[in-house]
């Protein structure tokens, strides 16, 4: 057991990653002293990772997990064994900057229900861009699709200062997630069987449906590469994305809502395997079924997960919800930005 004499872990979980280490390692050290203490979490590498780590910084503590079922599982079983009021959940691939820290640490500490936050988050290779994983604060709409301020599909806006702000969000990217360690456990952590993507949302759902929030801070910036594990536009990144979608609905959703929306999701997946089909694209095509006979296969599994976590449920906070459906206003609206959704998130 890690027992940190500051208040925050920041917790880098790193499969083979030396290089980014050796690019991002020295400022996140550098910045430790704003009030956090470092842990890498080695995620059965086979590279030189926990040897560069203990070598260069001797003030970064290290832990080991001696096989990689993945991203969600690397985190689970490393924070079993780090205890501090807050974990910061950050990615080897992340860049942070001067000052990333106190801006997060500030508004937990000011709001006791804020459960989870994230920084502005800003694309490394094109970096006046918003980038993928979190952008400007994530949201869902009301069909469960995710998307986020500043990234919306395929569409990255450059960052000009608008989502300066702080705002509550439906989730924060697992890329860089400022938490609660106390709520965190109590809500039952990441889901290992996520293995990767979509386990942070599921992480904020269950806050969520506990009655915390879940903030975006826009004066705290940090710069992600992407794709480094899981590259964006793959097969791998296809089925997850497919997969552990429908797991978080059946998880996460009202029972009331789930009777006309998870027979409606079926078929917008149908549709979407249709569409790749037609236009010659079968290996994604397949990737879709795969993904589904998956979830079908394992159905039972998710069913019990949900009763479970009915007992964490107070009153759902369902601020960040996108009351419209986003694959409609982006398709055919034309609604690029979120500027132009024309609908307005709520202040922390």
């Amino acid at each position: 057991m890690i027992v940190c004499q500051k208040d925050t872990a920041v917790v880098i979980l790193s499969y083979n990653g030396t290089k980014w280490h050796e690019l991002f390692l020295p400022k996140i050290v550098e910045q430790a002293n704003a009030g956090y203490e470092v842990i890498v979490v080695d995620n059965a590498s086979t590279d030189d990772t926990l040897t560069y780590v203990q070598t260069n910084y001797p003030t970064v503590k290290t832990l080991s997990i001696s096989i990689n079922r993945g991203f969600a599982n690397g985190y689970f079983e490393a924070l079993k064994q780090i205890k501090a009021k807050y974990y910061v959940l950050l990615s080897a691939d992340f860049e942070v900057t001067d000052g990333w820290f106190q801006p997060l640490h500030t508004a937990m500490e000011r709001d006791e229900n804020l459960a989870a936050c994230q920084p502005k988050i800003r694309y490394w290779r094109e970096r006046e861009n918003f980038e993928y994983a979190g952008a400007g604060g994530a949201f869902m709409d009301k069909f469960g699709y995710m998307f986020c301020r500043g990234r919306i599909f395929f569409d990255l806006e450059q960052d000009n200062g608008q989502y300066n702000d702080n705002i509550e969000v439906f989730w924060a990217s697992g890329g860089c997630m400022f938490v609660r360690s106390d709520l965190y456990h109590k809500v039952g952590g990441l889901d290992a069987d996520f293995y990767a993507h979509m386990e942070e949302i599921d992480l904020c759902w269950r806050l969520k449906n506990a009655g915390h929030k879940i903030g975006y801070v826009g004066s705290s910036t940090v710069y992600h590469v992407g794709g480094s594990v899981i590259s964006y536009g793959s097969p791998q990144k296809l089925y997850y994305n497919f997969r552990n979608n429908l797991i978080l609905l059946i998880k996460n959703e009202k029972g009331s809502k789930l009777l006309w929306l998870f027979p409606l999701r079926l078929l917008l997946d149908g549709a979407a395997g249709a569409r790749l089909l037609l236009t010659g694209e079968f290996k994604q095509c397949y990737t879709i079924i795969k993904a589904h006979f998956h979830f079908y296969g394992t159905f039972g599994k998710w069913l019990k997960r949900r009763r479970d976590f009915k007992k964490i449920i107070t009153v759902r906070n369902e601020v960040g919800i996108y009351p419209r459906s986003i694959i409609g206003d982006y398709f055919f609206k034309k609604r690029k930005k979120f500027t132009d959704l024309q609908w307005q998130p709520k202040k922390l």
